[in-house]
């Protein structure tokens, strides 16, 4: 930073070039022109919340050519919006080996509750395929490791849907911690959402058999065999420990990776989480209420990630502090303290539809490439691993002990059962 102007210096980086979101237009409409034999073909598992045509189904809707998914209500929602909206038709299936079989298709989206991004990622690498898989990458710590195996393997190309990678207020944020203008780094504070099932659900009701054309066994996949319950499926899946993390891995996956970027620690992570959580006093849902949660990294910094019910969508992100000041980063801006650590910089106008855009672009282009992408497979496992590190802790009520280079629990065997889960057959992961 000697010969550089602090401001130089961000336009550099944020303005030219080294940030592929800001070019998110001109890979959209490049894409859109190629001839169709040079197009890469995208089949997308999952087309309904997440998956559908107001979230993933839209940002990848030049490439698409095959929809995946167990409820029959879905497909057929999906499948009109691309003849609207593409004016093409694709093929329509409940079964996703039928896209990993396809010679049709280059890539899949993997947008399904977590027990299943393990299995589908693997199966897909091990076709031939690349892959952008949904956030969190994994249910369990273990599966992290297996899925980076498989992809380098195979040499696919594998993108975490944690979009905020390709978002311009996070690499702006991440370019001045990383530039020094915070001074040394000492703390994290990462603030996170309470969980919306009753928002969604209003209340419990009774298990039932499953509504026609929905096939809730398959669904179920490696999770334990139960009855159906609507209240536990589409959306509503998260805030259940078989298969999801509750807020800390769907919101935690966003800032805690934005939080591991800004700390240089895409290859490695705490070595310690412990912390306390409160739960629904009824049981309508499994996952924490609230949560307060430490990690202590090795060089001493220490990241407290809060879930806190009631906090408003711009005080949800994740905050630097170092021994000149702080900076806090969120969808949509970045806040200083003091704000003089901002007089030098250009911010750039934020559009939250950006990052999605960018990091949908940054993947198709490094299928074409070979490059590894924004959000790498390996990334995504290490920033899933602080998200369930968390619950692990405050699930157990320990103090837990991380071994970040061999991936593991220390000194306590009880706990690192956590790390790993049993799958229903005939879905285990092999």
């Amino acid at each position: 930073m000697s010969n550089l102007s602090r401001r130089n210096f961000l336009k550099k980086s944020v303005y030219g070039g080294l940030f592929m979101g800001l070019s998110a237009k001109s890979y959209r409409s490049t894409f859109a022109a190629v001839p169709p034999s040079e197009r890469v073909r995208i089949g997308m598992i999952g087309v309904g919340n997440q998956g559908g045509p107001r979230n993933n189904m839209k940002y990848f809707l030049n490439n698409i050519e095959a929809l995946c998914d167990l409820d029959q209500n879905y497909l057929a929602e999906a499948d009109s919006y691309l003849k609207k909206n593409a004016n093409k038709s694709a093929m329509l299936t409940d079964d996703y080996r039928r896209l990993l079989d396809s010679k049709d298709l280059d890539a899949v989206v993997v947008t399904v509750p977590d027990q299943w991004h393990a299995k589908m990622t693997v199966e897909a690498c091990r076709a031939g395929k690349d892959v952008y898989c949904e956030k969190p990458l994994t249910l369990v710590v273990d599966e992290g490791p297996l899925m980076i195996d498989e992809a380098r393997k195979h040499k696919r190309v594998v993108q975490t849907g944690t979009m905020q990678r390709s978002g311009k207020e996070f690499k702006l944020a991440v370019d001045l911690v990383q530039s020094g203008l915070l001074g040394k780094i000492h703390t994290v504070n990462v603030t996170l959402p309470g969980p919306n099932w009753i928002a969604r659900a209003g209340k419990p009701v009774p298990d039932s058999a499953p509504p026609q054309g929905f096939d809730f066994d398959r669904w179920l996949g490696p999770a334990p065999e139960r009855p159906y319950n609507k209240n536990r499926v589409h959306y509503l899946f998260r805030f259940f420990w078989d298969y999801s993390g509750g807020q800390q891995t769907n919101f935690g996956a966003h800032h805690l990776d934005i939080a591991q970027w800004g700390l240089g620690m895409d290859e490695s992570g705490p070595v310690s989480a412990e912390g306390l959580a409160t739960f629904n006093p009824d049981g309508w849902y499994e996952t924490p209420d609230s949560t307060n949660i430490k990690y202590t990294y090795d060089n001493g910094v220490v990241l407290n990630c809060r879930q806190v019910p009631g906090t408003p969508s711009k005080k949800q992100g994740t905050e630097f502090v170092g021994d000149k000041g702080s900076l806090f980063v969120y969808r949509g801006g970045i806040i200083a303290n003091p704000p003089e650590l901002l007089k030098e910089v250009d911010v750039p106008k934020i559009v939250n539809r950006d990052a999605n855009i960018a990091h949908v672009d940054n993947f198709i282009e490094c299928i074409k490439t070979r490059q590894k992408p924004v959000a790498d497979i390996s990334i995504g496992h290490r920033s899933a691993t602080v998200c369930h590190l968390g619950n692990i802790a405050v699930r157990t009520g320990k103090k837990i002990q991380w071994d970040p280079q061999q991936e593991t629990i220390v000194g306590d065997a009880e706990a690192a059962k956590w790390l790993s889960k049993e799958y229903r057959k005939p879905y285990e992961l092999v």
